[in-house]
């Protein structure tokens, strides 16, 4: 069956983009460092591109999720959006088989928007398949369109089940509203020791868990980024993972994971310094209430809150300027 990939416009431009933190040698290692796309990923590599060995890969992991024995991998026809307009999404995999549009997303932080963003990705998906079958939704003939199955691999440091449901009915407001309309993300966690039995059934899932964890462990016991990115490429090669996938895509493996990593510790700090902002802004809110009441000193209030003592004296003074 004919591969079909959708080249869109990328809503963010690069001026957008953060710049990613880098460490040690990483500043002087530009060329492993390309500008961060959504196509720059891993676990779409190994199971969305359009290489022989893909094709086949991603046909084990259907059959490991779905309890089938197809043996033609061209019975999965892709159909992944490149660079989506309307809505951040990695854009991993997208594929048709039979009557199904499938959506497999990887994921190494938590979302629990992911029931929107891929209700959102599924009608341009649909958008497409109607436009390349000439079918018309304002005739009076009800237009039958592929079932869609959404799943998203999870494979961060959040404990969840090994399998579980993020519903979009969630982010109704007002609550209880609207629950006769659902659309669902089943959440597969495929980190630690979860999921095990699946991993058995496919292999490539195996390596490319193996992997990670390699990477993951690495970082933990401190070694830079491109260390531990180095030390796992070369744990894989030993093991020949993916059968030989990674000795002969080194250099490939390196750029994709060094940007994902990069991106991770990236978000990472983004979220720690909204954190700090928020907690520094309760603080403050906490001394000027006990300020207002006037029962404590402002030594004792700095206590209280972790303030400085000019801190204190500061808010005190715009209190007063406001009264």
């Amino acid at each position: 069956m004919k591969e079909t990939k959708i080249q869109g416009q990328s809503a963010r431009q690069d001026a957008d983009r953060p710049n990613l933190p880098r460490s040690g040698s990483l500043a002087q290692q530009d060329s492993l460092l390309p500008v961060r796309e959504y196509k720059d990923r891993l676990f779409k590599k190994i199971f969305g591109d359009t290489t022989e060995e893909s094709k086949r890969w991603r046909l084990d992991l259907y059959n490991a999720l779905n309890g089938t024995s197809y043996t033609d991998p061209d019975k999965l026809t892709l159909t992944t959006i490149e660079n989506v307009i309307y809505v951040t999404m990695k854009n991993d995999i997208s594929f048709l088989i039979g009557s199904q549009m499938h959506l497999y997303e990887q994921q190494s932080s938590y979302n629990p928007n992911m029931p929107l963003r891929g209700l959102m990705y599924f009608a341009q998906l649909y958008q497409m398949d109607l436009s390349i079958r000439g079918l018309d939704l304002f005739g009076s003939k009800l237009v039958k369109i592929p079932a869609p199955c959404f799943v998203v691999f999870y494979n961060g440091d959040r404990e969840l089940p090994d399998v579980s449901e993020q519903r979009l009915s969630d982010a109704f407001e007002p609550a209880g509203r609207g629950n006769d309309f659902e659309w669902t993300a089943k959440v597969i966690n495929i980190g630690g020791k979860h999921n095990e039995g699946l991993l058995k059934k496919c292999k490539a899932l195996y390596d490319y868990c193996s992997y990670v964890n390699r990477v993951k462990g690495n970082l933990r016991a401190g070694m830079p980024n491109r260390d531990a990115v180095g030390e796992a490429v070369d744990y894989a090669i030993s093991k020949n993972m993916l059968d030989g996938f990674f000795k002969t895509q080194k250099m490939e493996v390196m750029n994709m994971s060094l940007t994902e990593f990069d991106q991770e510790e990236y978000d990472r700090n983004r979220r720690r310094e909204g954190k700090e902002e928020g907690m520094e802004e309760m603080q403050s809110r906490t001394a000027r209430n006990l300020l207002d009441m006037g029962l404590l000193s402002h030594e004792q209030i700095s206590q209280a809150t972790d303030l400085s003592l000019e801190d204190v004296t500061r808010l005190s003074e715009e209190l007063a300027a406001a009264r």
